[in-house]
């Protein structure tokens, strides 16, 4: 192979292979071990220096092979066979099955001490940001005997060192976690046989180790030798904080983290100042767990104490996001330290985190509000303060969450995304740099819960991607009362974050300066290459599960064990007393001071609390939100509309869409002038009208870019080159971006994604759609937790909009229902909009005044299937043109006075209904449509009733069973309306039966009880 390919682009694709061959030389292709065997000199010149060189011995004069290339592969094979096993620990007597699980964790099982480690940290000089491998030397370092012949004993033995250092070298980088000190109580690491260099095959001895640079074993910690090298080697990957990389796949990621954390540049020894601010902000953050604990005794805090260095790391975070450009860090956590953190990362008031455990939190604001708001427990609560920085100021939000304790880890990526996003044209435009995402998890919940893994599936999606989020791990050792070993099946808690390519850093939680160095080096990785980085921060938890909880019941060894452990802050004060540092009286002196601020605040706030008047009491009723979608304008004229449609229809030359494609779509140039717009054409002249209004709108979804039913094309494939085009976001007219993107296959996540980003984004129209309706049931946490509750607890709004295709047409139970029965019910208070709009103009003037609307709510759209391209669904122009969305459709042909019966009904099965043989002779019933199921339309509902003045039967029919659908929610709002406006004294149900199944499984029978549904509503004959 010429030389030229084995370098430039190729050198460090065959500088792996090479690294593989040296390892393992049967593991690469028969090819390429030919040719490392002949040309390992050539190869090894261009890729950089090996281990082949490493010890090497000059050849005689005239001979032109190396000594690696004079040992076969056969040979080497042969060697590694004879090489005699790893010695196995002396066997013992078979313990009790949880004592022979195999360790899960830091803490799981004793083993034999580590090495001792040298200092934490190692001075090393800066290295450059992208690292380079050692260049070769100019001339083979030899020993000082004479040459010797290859294939000699002495040159087998030198190879055999070499290969043994190397998979020394290697085994640290991969397993030295496995022998780090993690454990802040004392836990022995179980270790691994391959970091005992005497254990290696032949033995590493003191002369070996002295006689090998440590330059070209590809090292980068101080030291001229191997000898010199490995004791600062041990200690990066065994001390107080370890490392996982080496599964990563990309060869640059692993050469940029084994250069950064040998070198030891994010490990740097902090200044003394720094020291004592941190060992200040140590106290600060112990003082404040323990004067509440003191105060409020009973009450929950869900007490960080045990791993009090997460608020330096959150420092540590801000401070260089601030230095990175970042406007905004945004934190999302559950509830285990959540008020330290609203105090020290945010900067909330004490006197307004004591106010919440005084039992004055803002009553008179969230209970008695006139919107009918409850609130939510402290620890849930939302805040956003403004931290100042050496870079300047940086605004830090901790968003606001449920007890589903990763639920609002997607919530967190789509509002970082929102604030990262430029929504001023086109398809927008994604900066990851000016904001932040920082998710903070429990050791249980990050491998026990799908969704985080939903949510780590994001991170590179050109969609959904944040250009990396910081993950934090607060280890707790203990899931509630749940052992690691009965929580997960992986050995740590971060194991789920190896299959997504994510570097993860284990610390020690009482070592805060290497704690703030792994955010140093997450940080920086985030900047290098734009994607996440998991910390797992170990630690313990000095309290049960909240302060009312007794842990001693279930793990009673464990808390002995705490119990008699200093804090994180005390071990820290003693370590630089002892290093002379601070004195011992100026490291009580920043305990007083904490403990000061504290009560001083507090004393301020019961002098305000004692002069304050009581609170009114709250109201018997709560006033409805004004309406003020009526006031918006939802058409546009027709001669806007035939130009947008125009815009739509054009690709760019050269571009070629696909043959039968193109003919539909050219049947939208025809259907706008002679009617027929179906419900993918009237949706997109909504979304380009509102483009030229200036409202950014964002969709996606499952297959969202085609439509699941082939009904939306606005993204078009080249047929020939497979190039894409969206002519939707090259608008002439356009004033905002429009960004479509099709999702992963996955619900929670997205939904909670765009439920992030819609709130962070109010000015934009963001929709969700799913592949089919009932796909929303894996999404019903953020549906209940989110959508519908999060202005009623948290003063939380959004207009994020949900497409969900419902309707019964004989394709099983699944695919029928979006469980409009489940919305209704979570239907209050105005907190949602629920539509279920029969024709394309309607769907046209629902979204149209969704994005208008100056009043924001979250919208449920029961979307059709079957109605997409029915003719009768379709509209004509003036219809877009003219009038707007309308809550009740009545129907266009009766006779108001010969009407006896009236069917009231919502979506698909109008149709049904009116296309029926039986509807022609069925001249004394009308059909009238409810399209908007909620806010319920009392008024126009009533008016429809009583415009027919001889009624005798008012009917309500749908497709869902009596237990399903709209009407155990409308019942007695269809009695009202039907008593307000009629004789007759309540409305009749005409559906399927109460069933546990949405619908048949069979088309025939689907047919038959559809058919005797229908029959029933236009007859009354059962």
């Amino acid at each position: 192979m010429p030389g030229h390919e084995l370098s430039g682009l190729n050198a460090a694709y065959v500088a792996q292979l090479l690294e593989d061959f040296r390892d393992a030389p049967a593991s690469v292709p028969r090819e390429w071990r030919e040719l490392f065997e002949g040309n390992g000199d050539t190869v090894a010149e261009l890729t950089g220096p090996g281990p082949d060189r490493a010890v090497a011995v000059p050849p005689p004069r005239g001979v032109g092979v190396q000594v690696a290339a004079a040992t076969s592969t056969a040979e080497t094979e042969r060697m590694a066979l004879a090489a005699p096993p790893v010695a196995a620990a002396p066997p013992r007597a078979e313990p009790p099955r949880r004592e022979r699980e195999e360790p899960r964790g830091p803490s799981a099982v004793a083993a034999p001490p580590a090495a001792p480690p040298l200092a934490a940290s190692v001075t090393a000089p800066v290295a450059p940001t992208r690292p380079v491998e050692p260049a070769a030397p100019a001339v083979p370092v030899a020993p000082a005997e004479a040459p010797t012949a290859p294939g000699s004993g002495s040159s087998e033995e030198l190879l055999g060192a070499v290969s043994a250092a190397m998979a020394l070298v290697k085994a640290y980088r991969m397993h030295g976690h496995l022998a780090a000190r993690l454990d802040p109580l004392g836990s022995e690491p179980i270790g691994d046989p391959a970091l005992d260099e005497t254990r290696s095959t032949p033995a590493l001895t003191p002369e070996l180790l002295e006689r090998m640079p440590a330059r070209l074993l590809r090292l980068y910690v101080e030291g001229e030798t191997l000898a010199e090298a490995l004791p600062r080697l041990r200690a990066v990957y065994t001390g107080t904080i370890a490392y996982e990389f080496e599964h990563i796949s990309d060869h640059a990621e692993r050469l940029w983290l084994r250069q950064a954390i040998e070198s030891g540049r994010f490990r740097r020894p902090l200044p003394a100042d720094e020291r004592v601010a941190l060992l200040a902000r140590l106290s600060q953050v112990e003082g404040f767990e323990q004067y509440l604990r003191r105060a409020f005794l009973g009450q929950k805090q869900f007490s960080l104490e045990g791993l009090d260095a997460l608020i330096p790391m959150i420092d540590e975070a801000v401070e260089l996001a601030a230095g990175s450009g970042a406007h905004q860090v945004v934190i999302g956590m559950a509830h285990r330290g959540r008020l330290n953190a609203l105090a020290h990362a945010v900067g909330r008031s004490y006197e307004s985190l004591l106010r919440e455990f005084e039992g004055e939190r803002s009553y008179d604001a969230l209970v008695v509000d006139p919107e009918g708001g409850t609130g939510d427990v402290k620890y849930h609560l939302p805040a956003t303060g403004v931290r100042s920085t050496r870079a300047g100021e940086i605004e830090v939000a901790i968003v606001p969450n449920p007890s589903h304790l990763e639920a609002v880890d997607p919530v967190v990526e789509g509002r970082a995304r929102a604030e990262q996003t430029d929504r001023s044209a086109g398809a927008a435009l994604h900066d990851p740099t000016v904001a932040l995402p920082l998710l903070i998890h429990g050791d249980a919940s990050f491998a026990g819960q799908g969704v985080v893994a939903e949510t780590l599936n994001l991170q590179s999606l050109d969609g959904y991607t944040t250009g990396g989020t910081l993950h934090l791990i607060a280890n707790n050792q203990i899931g509630f009362t749940t052992d690691p070993f009965e929580g997960r099946s992986t050995r740590y808690c971060s194991d789920l974050a190896k299959g997504y390519d994510i570097p993860i850093v284990h610390v020690n939680a009482d070592d805060p300066e290497a704690a703030v160095s792994a955010v140093r080096l997450a940080l920086a990785y985030r900047e290098e290459f734009g994607e996440d980085v998991v910390i797992d921060l170990v630690g313990y938890r000095r309290f049960g599960h909240n302060e009312q909880d007794e842990a001693s019941y279930t793990q009673p060894l464990q808390v002995a064990r705490i119990d008699q452990q200093p804090t994180a802050r005390a071990r820290y004060a003693a370590q630089l007393v002892a290093e002379g540092v601070i004195t011992e009286e100026g490291a009580a002196g920043l305990v007083e001071e904490a403990t000061r601020s504290l009560r001083e605040a507090h004393e301020r706030l019961r002098a305000a609390l004692a002069e304050a008047p009581e609170p009114a009491p709250p109201s018997a009723e709560t006033g409805a939100t004004p309406h003020t979608g009526d006031a918006v304008i939802t058409a546009v004229s027709a001669d806007r509309l035939r130009a947008l449609n125009q815009e739509l229809l054009h690709v760019p030359g050269g571009f070629t869409v696909n043959p039968k494609l193109a003919r539909q779509l050219e049947r939208r140039a025809d259907t706008i002038e002679q009617g027929g717009i179906d419900w993918g054409q009237a949706e997109a002249l909504a979304f380009a009208s509102l483009l030229e209004d200036g409202i950014p709108i964002r969709l996606t979804g499952q297959d969202t870019e085609r439509g699941t039913f082939s009904h939306r094309h606005l993204v078009l494939h080249d047929s020939e080159s497979g190039e894409t085009c969206a002519p939707i976001q090259h608008l002439a007219g356009a004033n905002a971006s429009f960004e479509v993107f099709n999702s992963p296959l996955s619900e929670f996540a997205v939904l909670a994604f765009e439920y992030g980003y819609s709130v962070a984004a109010p000015d934009a129209l963001v929709l969700w759609e799913a592949q089919f309706g009932d796909f929303a049931n894996s999404a019903q946490v953020v549906i209940d937790q989110f959508i519908s509750s999060g202005r009623s607890k948290w003063g939380q709004t959004s207009r994020l909009t949900l497409l969900l295709p419902h309707g019964y047409e004989g394709n099983g139970p699944e695919h029928s229902s979006a469980r409009l029965e489940r919305f209704l019910q979570l239907g209050a208070q105005d907190n949602i909009r629920i539509v279920n709009p029969t024709t394309a103009a309607q769907y046209f003037h629902v979204l149209r005044r969704q994005a208008l609307d100056a009043t924001a709510r979250p919208l449920v759209v029961m979307t059709p299937k079957g109605l997409l391209r029915l003719r009768h669904a379709a509209s004509a122009l003036d219809e877009l043109a003219e009038g707007s969305f309308q809550p009740v459709l009545d129907d266009p042909s009766a006779d108001h006075e010969r009407v006896r019966r009236l069917v009231l009904c919502s979506g698909k099965i109008y149709y049904d209904l009116v296309g029926h043989d039986e509807r022609p002779g069925a001249t004394a019933v009308a059909v009238a449509r409810v399209e908007q199921p909620y806010p319920f339309p009392v008024e126009a509902v009533s008016a429809l009733v009583a415009a027919y003045p001889h009624l005798d039967d008012v009917v309500w029919a749908q497709e869902e069973p009596q237990n399903m659908g709209p009407w155990r929610s409308l019942r007695h709002r269809l009695d009202e309306a039907t008593r307000a406006g009629s004789t007759v004294a309540a409305t009749r149900f005409v559906g399927r039966p109460w069933r546990a199944s949405p619908s048949e499984g069979y088309p025939t029978a689907h047919q038959r009880e559809q058919d005797r549904i229908v029959r029933t509503a236009l007859t009354g004959a059962v």
